[in-house]
């Protein structure tokens, strides 16, 4: 008991430092999707079909965000990219 007690304080103070290195990560991920967006947008327009791959790669962001705020909200404590390997994605690329 009280070594569960422990092991979670510990996660706790783990926390922060997941905060900062994955939340650096996601950060400069998320600019890079903005610019991936409009590109995808211009393609859409141009084209009238939508970049499977351009999706697909921001469909991983969304996926790896989800899992940094569940682990910082304390829903879970196994700990995102890039401390655990990336997870594979929650949706597929709607045709």
């Amino acid at each position: 008991m009280v070594d569960n007690k422990k092991k979670e304080k510990k996660e706790a103070w783990m926390r922060i430092f997941v905060l900062i290195v994955t939340g650096i990560i996601l950060g400069v991920w998320k600019s890079l999707n903005v610019v991936l967006f409009i590109v995808n947008w211009f393609i859409v327009v141009f084209k009238g079909k939508r970049n499977q791959g351009i999706a697909e790669f921001c469909e991983i962001w969304n996926t790896q965000s989800y899992d940094f705020f569940r682990y910082m909200t304390f829903v879970t404590n196994k700990r995102p990219f890039p401390f655990e390997s990336l997870k594979p994605n929650m949706t597929k690329f709607e045709k």
